[in-house]
């Protein structure tokens, strides 16, 4: 595996704030299996507004957070309107959904296989004296809430903080990987910046989570930001909203590093644009499938082509997938 013949930077005046294009050879952009519109599965039971941040697969299911909803949505991997699965899992003590527009839910969710836990994944909070660090929601095998803690680290600003979250397990100690919003886990410019994408390692210490170790993605990587990860069987994929693309690799079975791997782009239009401009959440489904989940478009005639994929969920086939 070696990195791209060709990535580069382009500008898309068009798109809000899409100025990374990544160009690669046509056989590496992800192929659409199915999609739908996630109120097209679940009706109006979570609202209106589903800005879908996260997805997990699991027993033929997908689980669906959103960034504002703190309720979570299930729909079969079929994607189909009349599944039995699809509804809405109220995660939390037996309290109905809070309102779409109270902007409170959560960013990503990882499950702990063994043990047979859920984690959802809070951006940032403030803390004392000063700054912010994430936090994650614990929950038994039922969905009924454990705990919560933060994670034990600094994080940019309440709106540049972790984004994505996975469960790795490591002779018999469990890890979570918390993956940073911004480049070198920074805000701003500096967080725009390819080249410094990390993933956060940490274990549980007592009532909180140790940050035990930083996991550097390849500095070629043109993204200028990470919204989420999942790992499967030694197989690692980093999705970038603003890149519009998914970067897949190989991470060690001893250290806390990967491999160069490979950028695969969602697919564009025939003008060769990005239309999936909002890709939040990412989760293997197979060894050569992946599914992902957008959020709500932005307002503004600049994200007009992206409501089409927009509050959805899509599946994808990775093509070449030899990794």
């Amino acid at each position: 595996m070696t990195a791209p013949k060709k990535a580069a930077k382009k500008a898309d005046k068009k798109s809000d704030k899409m100025t990374v294009k990544i160009e690669l050879d046509a056989p590496r952009e992800l192929r659409l299996v199915k999609e739908a519109k996630i109120q097209d599965l679940i009706g109006d039971s979570a609202g209106t507004r589903l800005e879908a941040s996260g997805v997990l697969y699991r027993d033929g299911a997908f689980l669906i957070v959103c960034d504002n909803l703190t309720s979570l949505i299930r729909v079969s991997s079929e994607l189909s309107p009349k599944a039995p699965e699809n509804g809405v899992i109220n995660a939390g003590k037996g309290k109905k959904p809070r309102s779409p527009e109270s902007g409170e839910g959560y960013e990503d969710l990882a499950h702990d296989e063994l043990r047979d836990r859920y984690y959802t994944l809070s951006e940032a909070e403030p803390v004392k004296p000063k700054g912010f660090r994430a936090r994650v929601h614990e929950y038994d095998a039922k969905l009924r809430p454990v705990g919560s803690a933060h994670l034990d680290f600094d994080v940019a600003a309440a709106n540049k903080g972790m984004e994505g979250l996975e469960w790795v397990e490591r002779s018999g100690t469990g890890h979570l990987l918390a993956l940073c919003e911004g480049n070198r886990c920074a805000g701003g410019k500096k967080g725009r910046t390819p080249g410094g994408g990390r993933i956060q390692v940490f274990r549980r210490g007592g009532k909180r989570w140790i940050n035990t170790a930083t996991i550097r993605l390849p500095e070629w990587l043109p993204f200028e930001d990470y919204s989420s990860v999942s790992v499967r069987d030694g197989r690692i994929a980093v999705l970038s909203q603003a890149s519009s693309a998914l970067w897949v690799g190989r991470i060690s079975a001893k250290k806390w590093q990967v491999d160069e791997g490979t950028v695969h782009p969602l697919p564009t239009d025939s003008k060769g644009r990005t239309v999936y401009g909002n890709p939040e959440g990412v989760s293997w489904v197979s060894a050569d499938h992946v599914v992902i989940v957008s959020d709500r478009a932005k307002k503004g005639a600049e994200s007009e082509r992206f409501r089409e994929k927009d509050q959805s969920i899509h599946l994808f086939l990775i093509p070449g997938n030899n990794h």
